[in-house]
């Protein structure tokens, strides 16, 4: 959060004004330089930590009462565990790989049960903690006046994800962000993977199409587009660089496709998802991502009539790892060169399909990165429509 989103809220103000060391730490308020006592009848300097419930960039009520601490655990003047206030044991939860939650508090507020602001709450903490610290050492204080620099301004996500510090899971999410995402083909499943995608903290996320964004578009993409945009016809990847851009500013738009005489636009990235129906283009893409070992996933499908019913198949493949791991994958993509390749030919696309195919892509995706747990370390999935069934395959 910046300084100027700090300004917004009159709570992170005051605390700012008031002298406190506050910054935000991937979606958390942390008051740094808080005075305590340790079991040793040490003072010592920990860090508060709270949860933030926000409106945009503009906090409401505190929506818990606990706080945590990263620190050792606080004791009174006696040296004696602060166990009215304290949850449990030593947590040692990272929020960061800079900071870490070491120990809860609950000090509910009475009579009102809820801390109005989190000036209020962070300032009930330090109060609490500061006056065991002060009976020891009375110049010890949390108000230090000092200059504390802002969040990064240059965050890829124009505003904070709350909802992974409120999971706790920001340490993990951490991982996602990687230099540079591509996402070659932005018809129905691609865009999706692109709503999946802004959401995270990857740095840059490259889009690559040459089409632009026109009515049947409107039925298999997330969100809903104006009659008026759908006259413009503009194209794919501006229309959905400048939708997803109030969320994430990384998104770089390349309106153009990828072949033979480009496809070196992809040597940089970290990772590529491959979401074309041109199996010539493919194959250029493909092989040049496996000389260059860069890992991609590769998704498709296949739909058609049966007896007035839609069944089909839709398919995640992903190429990463050894050799042998990426020549099976390979083995798996359909570059349209038989009558075996019919199948991810058909053009025909259901919404819900597309948003399912990116899932699953993006799913692969966050295993590789070490987000989710990986116990099968599959490389291919195709799940059946008629049978509503999952088929993991080729384990890395």
């Amino acid at each position: 959060m910046s300084r100027l989103q700090i300004s917004h809220s009159d709570d992170l103000r005051s605390l700012r004004d008031d002298g406190y060391e506050v910054a935000i730490v991937a979606g958390h308020l942390v008051i740094a330089h808080v005075p305590y006592v340790t079991a040793a009848r040490e003072v010592r300097y920990g860090k508060l930590i709270s949860e933030l419930t926000l409106s945009g960039d503009v906090t409401g009520r505190p929506d818990s009462h606990v706080v945590h601490f990263s620190g050792e655990r606080p004791c009174d003047r006696d040296g004696r565990p602060l166990s009215k206030i304290i949850l449990g044991g030593l947590l040692a939860h990272p929020v960061t790989s800079d900071l870490v939650i070491d120990y809860a508090f609950s000090s509910r507020p009475v009579p009102a049960g809820r801390y109005v602001d989190y000036h209020e709450k962070m300032t009930a903490y330090i109060a609490l903690l500061g006056a065991h610290a002060q009976a020891i050492d009375p110049g010890a204080t949390a108000r230090t006046y000092q200059p504390v620099p802002a969040e990064d301004e240059q965050d890829v996500l124009g505003y904070l994800d709350t909802a992974s510090s409120r999971a706790g899971i920001s340490a993990i999410t951490g991982r996602l962000a990687v230099p540079q995402v591509a996402i070659v083909g932005l018809g129905g499943t691609g865009s999706y993977i692109l709503d999946l995608i802004a959401k995270t903290p990857v740095r840059r996320i490259h889009l690559f199409d040459g089409d632009r964004y026109l009515q049947h578009n409107a039925f298999r993409s997330p969100g809903a587009a104006t009659v008026e945009e759908l006259r413009d016809r503009p194209m794919k990847v501006d229309y959905l660089a400048d939708r997803y851009s109030a969320m994430h500013r990384g998104i770089v738009p390349h309106p153009y496709h990828l072949g033979k005489q480009n496809a070196a636009d992809l040597d940089e990235m970290t990772f590529v998802f491959l979401a074309i129906d041109d199996g010539a283009a493919k194959e250029v893409i493909v092989q040049r991502l496996e000389v260059l070992n860069i890992p991609f996933a590769d998704v498709g499908m296949g739909v058609y009539d049966v007896n007035g019913s839609l069944a089909g198949l839709v398919r995640t493949t992903v190429s990463a790892g050894s050799y042998a791991a990426r020549a099976a994958a390979r083995s798996r993509i359909s570059f349209g060169r038989g009558q075996e390749d019919d199948l991810y030919r058909q053009d025909i696309q259901v919404v819900e399909l597309n948003a399912l195919n990116a899932a699953l892509a993006v799913i692969a995706w966050k295993k590789l990165m070490g987000f989710y747990h990986d116990l099968s370390r599959e490389r291919f999935s195709a799940y059946a429509i008629d049978t509503n069934s999952l088929v993991n395959e080729d384990h890395a």
